[in-house]
């Protein structure tokens, strides 16, 4: 187990079609040491986006705070260095994968062919929970247009490759908190909530909010993330 005597460090991991600029509010906030890699150039797999982020951050405890496609890369993280990860923060995540491969190549083909201002109106817009404001949204587009296309295959490909995680997540010893939006389409708030069926586990059901909480309802997020760390933290 981890005793805390001060900070503890915070590794945000962000979601398609977006990179660690997803988190750059978060990470301005932190008055402990936070990191908010990009992770496409990690590798063409989340197991390898997960060793290029622990080699990133070195050696010492850190909480691994994931959203969507991030969130899955936590739990590689933590499979990868059980011993390194004191906690896990998923945001619209879910451990199970249930393969689509013909969605996946549509996807690819839509962003080699059409590019990302398509593949974004068709993929990604409609991830936005209805309430969402168009000025969050219009900013979240503005960021997903930042990256190249390749880069962004490359991610659409290791999530739609990966392995499923469900028996390793059920036995994983760390406290883990679970955050998701009550309109979030992929995944539904009843698949993520699964993870947090057990002890040292929570569940955040953020109301009239999509997949990116952390964008939609940014001071609320904050405040979850506040009290997450807190209770991370306060295990000893």
């Amino acid at each position: 187990m981890f005793a805390y005597h001060g900070e503890v460090r915070l590794v945000f991991l962000h979601a398609l079609p977006f990179g660690g600029q997803m988190w750059h509010a978060e990470v301005d906030r932190e008055t402990q040491p936070a990191f908010a890699p990009t992770l496409y150039g990690f590798g063409e797999t989340l197991q390898e986006w997960a060793k290029g982020v622990l080699d990133l951050v070195g050696t010492e405890p850190f909480i691994a705070v994931g959203c969507s496609i991030g969130g899955s890369c936590a739990l590689e993280i933590a499979v990868a260095a059980p011993d390194q990860v004191a906690g896990i923060v998923l945001i619209g995540a879910k451990a199970g994968v249930r393969a689509d491969p013909v969605f996946r190549d549509a996807a690819i083909r839509m962003l080699e062919t059409q590019g990302m201002d398509a593949a974004w109106t068709k993929y990604w817009q409609p991830l936005f929970g209805r309430s969402a404001s168009a000025e969050v949204v219009a900013a979240a587009r503005r960021m997903a247009l930042e990256h190249d296309v390749a880069d962004v295959v490359r991610g659409v490909r290791a999530f739609h490759n990966r392995r499923d995680l469900t028996d390793i997540a059920s036995k994983l010893s760390r406290r883990l908190v679970v955050i998701s939006g009550d309109q979030d389409l992929t995944p539904p708030p009843a698949a993520t909530k699964a993870l947090t069926v057990g002890p040292d586990r929570r569940f955040h059901n953020v109301e009239e909010c999509g997949h990116y909480v952390n964008l939609e309802r940014p001071a609320l997020f904050q405040r979850l993330l506040d009290d997450s760390v807190e209770w991370i933290t306060s295990r000893s």
